[in-house]
């Protein structure tokens, strides 16, 4: 016969074991802030004066839709000039023909040695007109070569004078005027990307060794129900370094977004299905 105290001893360790075994295999319900995916300010890298400005705040872009672009038309004529200029291979085939005639002339005068019918001075005045032909070709060709560099160099100034969205997003911030003239690296427009949303939560390190990149999770934003889901997250990083103080590892999570909520929304995370079954009879029994 077990004595009362014995019996209450083996009753506690018994719940204790059962509650450690919950914790196991649950895991704590994290909290986390979501954030735009992408978020980036965009600036240019020449001075200039605006010419047009494409969208406004709040406007839907795609990527490699054009924002801002500032005047350019003496770059742009400048450019076509470049253009032609390097597609222009006249000097080069006039200086092959010249070459090809004055080895002809050569061979003829060294033909003509060979029968006492030219002199060595002839032919020694012949050999330095091909070599002048061969160099004339050589500059021909280098010169050709520079238009086209100086063309690619005139069409990365074009570039540099326009900027694009760099993915698809919001337009959060514009800070410039058609007409205003601005400097370099100044912000000029904020593009933030919301769908997908990101997550960054500081998960016990305990509970986050089981995790892996590519793991699905639940993400449960304010005011929406709490169900039996599929999940509607996964997590997309995991650090590899602990922070000591708080005994914690950063996880980043990414969610799709096609309801447009905004970023900066408090949200309930679950890394398993019994963690979210848990809340949602939480919550009913509430």
């Amino acid at each position: 016969m077990f004595s009362k105290h014995t019996t209450l001893v083996i009753a506690t360790a018994i719940i204790c074991m059962a509650m450690a075994t919950a914790n196991v295999s649950h895991g704590e319900m994290l909290e986390g802030i979501t954030a735009p995916s992408a978020d980036i300010t965009l600036s240019f890298v020449m001075p200039g004066r605006v010419s047009k400005v494409h969208v406004g705040v709040g406007a839907t872009v795609k990527k490699d839709q054009p924002l801002i672009q500032l005047f350019d038309e003496t770059e742009r004529i400048q450019c076509q000039q470049l253009k032609m200029l390097s597609e222009d291979y006249t000097k080069i085939h006039a200086a092959q023909a010249e070459l090809a005639q004055k080895r002809v002339d050569l061979k003829k005068v060294q033909k003509a040695l060979t029968k006492g019918a030219a002199s060595e001075w002839e032919v020694e005045h012949l050999n330095l007109n091909v070599r002048i032909g061969e160099l004339a070709l050589k500059s021909a060709l280098l010169e050709q070569k520079q238009y086209r560099q100086r063309y690619a160099h005139a069409k990365s100034q074009l570039v540099r004078m326009r900027l694009v969205a760099p993915v698809a997003g919001l337009v959060e911030e514009v800070n410039v005027e058609v007409g205003e003239s601005i400097g370099t690296l100044g912000p000029v427009v904020r593009i933030v990307q919301n769908d997908p949303l990101w997550i960054d939560v500081p998960a016990p390190v305990h509970q986050a060794m089981d995790f892996v990149i590519g793991q699905a999770v639940w993400v449960t934003f304010p005011e929406t129900p709490v169900a039996d889901a599929s999940p509607n997250g996964r997590i997309i990083y995991k650090s590899a370094v602990a922070d000591a103080a708080s005994e914690t590892l950063q996880i980043r999570i990414e969610v799709p977004n096609p309801l447009k909520r905004p970023a900066g929304e408090r949200v309930d995370i679950a890394f398993s299905k019994e963690e979210k079954t848990d809340v949602k009879a939480q919550l009913d029994v509430n």
